[in-house]
């Protein structure tokens, strides 16, 4: 599989540090969708502050990706949806750091969620 980042400099308004507007993924011999993915410990509780739930949705999404035989590595698209718009920049540097400075495409929504102890919700398309 080859992962091709497209990521334009003119005639478009400029990606910023974190994030890129395509990947061209050849050749994948599969996907995997993944629903969105909450900051839930293994009960089910979630964590207190932005940043544990941060924490909790990378180990849980990790968890995922390993049991289809994948790694953050395989990441290729991104969707985040936030409680509130002051969660981006911890979002966003959550982000980088577990995809290790890889920047993939990625959306940022403000959305209610279901329950008010949910601060963020990630999820993710995967290739390999």
């Amino acid at each position: 599989m080859e992962m091709i980042v497209h990521n334009p400099t003119e005639g478009i308004y400029a990606a910023t540090d974190d994030f890129v507007h395509a990947i061209e993924v050849r050749s994948p011999s599969r996907f995997l969708f993944i629903a969105g993915t909450m900051g839930l410990d293994s009960d089910g509780v979630p964590g207190t502050t932005l940043e544990e739930q941060l924490e909790l949705i990378w180990a849980n999404l990790r968890v995922i990706l390993a049991e289809a035989g994948m790694s953050v590595d395989n990441i290729v698209r991104l969707t985040s949806y936030l409680r509130d718009p002051s969660y981006a920049e911890a979002n966003a540097k959550a982000r980088v750091a577990a995809l290790g400075g890889r920047r993939v495409p990625t959306t940022a929504i403000v959305a209610q969620t279901l329950a008010s102890g949910w601060l963020v919700e990630i999820e993710v398309v995967a290739a390999g």
